[in-house]
């Protein structure tokens, strides 16, 4: 993976010692070449071709099953294509090259390629052991090698940043769901990850929670450059933070564009459908 951290220099998540992640300069960060997931009979993903270039935020919608989350946890390697493969940076993710073809990746170089990804998941899945500092410098110190200070450092800045400073020293069951949905996202960014996924953050909160959280991720958006991939029903949400929206049905794409053309001037009538029946 080649060179510069996809935080831009005003984000406390930024480390000038640190080199992870690729320029930003919209070249391409992901690539499903074919892909597709099947369970049992069901197909998820149909032969999807589909990409994301480093640095801007695009935002998945579609009904329930079609296949948007699958492609979060295809990403995560939390599950495996049936076909097709997935690139990262330029390196597969599940695959590598052997003898002019791909073969079934080592553990190694699937833990190598997912380092670049964090994803924040509906449910927070802290570690209720830990207080919230640990919370987020257990993977920095364990899997990037950073020692104690460091990580403990970044956690702070990153607890500046979702507004929890106060909160460093508490388990997770003295926070609310915002506020350990906060810790989560807090947690992903401490890995300094090329790209960061958000599979439908706010839908275990109570709904006087979900306004703060979003308001973090609207400031992470706007403030830097990291790449994001989200999963959502807010759509006033994505039509504030995407670059490009992705309309899924039946495992395919079947519409993309701009937020302003997606909302107010979508070509696909299944699209117009979904869409009088969210906003």
């Amino acid at each position: 993976m080649s060179a510069d951290n996809s935080l831009s220099k005003e984000s406390p998540a930024n480390d000038s010692k640190e080199t992870a992640n690729p320029a930003v300069d919209g070249s391409e960060l992901i690539r499903f070449d074919k892909v597709t997931k099947r369970f049992g009979a069901n197909t998820v993903l149909d032969s999807l071709d589909f990409t994301v270039s480093s640095g801007k935020h695009v935002t998945l919608i579609g009904p329930s099953g079609s296949g948007k989350t699958t492609i979060l946890r295809l990403l995560m390697t939390l599950t495996t294509p049936d076909e097709g493969s997935i690139r990262v940076g330029g390196d597969y993710l599940t695959h590598e090259e052997r003898n002019g073809g791909l073969v079934p990746a080592g553990e190694k170089h699937v833990r190598e390629v997912r380092k670049n990804i964090g994803m924040v998941f509906q449910q927070f899945n802290l570690f209720p052991n830990m207080k919230v500092m640990r919370n987020i410098t257990e993977a920095p110190v364990h899997v990037l090698g950073l020692s104690k200070d460091e990580a403990e450092e970044r956690a702070r800045e990153l607890l500046d940043l979702v507004d929890l400073t106060e909160h460093a020293d508490k388990y997770p069951t003295q926070l609310s769901g915002g506020q350990q949905q906060r810790v989560a996202i807090a947690r992903a960014l401490a890995m300094r990850p090329q790209v960061l996924l958000l599979d439908e953050v706010t839908s275990a909160l109570d709904p006087e929670l979900v306004a703060g959280v979003l308001d973090v991720l609207r400031d992470i958006a706007h403030t830097t450059d990291i790449t994001m991939l989200c999963v959502t029903h807010e759509m006033n949400f994505a039509r504030d933070i995407s670059d490009e929206v992705l309309m899924f049905d039946a495992g395919r794409v079947i519409e993309s564009g701009s937020p302003q053309k997606i909302f107010t001037e979508p070509d696909h009538e299944r699209t117009r459908q979904f869409l009088s029946a969210v906003l």
